[in-house]
């Protein structure tokens, strides 16, 4: 019994541990003209008939919103995902071997 069930025991908790670090996600900001456009585009998409939408904040910045059909759109990232940057060598010259005559 042993055989099977540890073996059982240690696959459910690598699965879980797996789902869990890879679904953290993290809250993005938006501002208010976004949040206003993703709303605008929410009421095309689904033919909403709604006259209003809400703010939702986290930390005091708007992260989503809240249409008054029910519909709720929060903006997310994974974690783990670090910012992208971007390294730009200085311009070496190109033709360094060229003389003018």
């Amino acid at each position: 019994m042993w055989e099977i069930s540890v073996p059982v025991l240690w696959l459910v908790l690598l699965v879980y541990a797996l789902w869990y670090f890879l679904s953290a996600k993290d809250y993005v900001p938006l501002d208010s003209r976004e949040a206003l456009l993703l709303w605008k585009i929410h009421k095309q998409q689904a033919k909403c008939g709604a006259k209003g939408w809400r703010k939702i904040q986290r930390r005091n910045k708007i992260v989503g919103f809240k249409c008054e059909c029910g519909y709720k759109h929060l903006q997310k990232r994974p974690i783990n995902i670090s910012e992208l940057t971007l390294y730009i060598q200085p311009e070496t010259a190109i033709y360094g071997n060229v003389h003018n005559n």
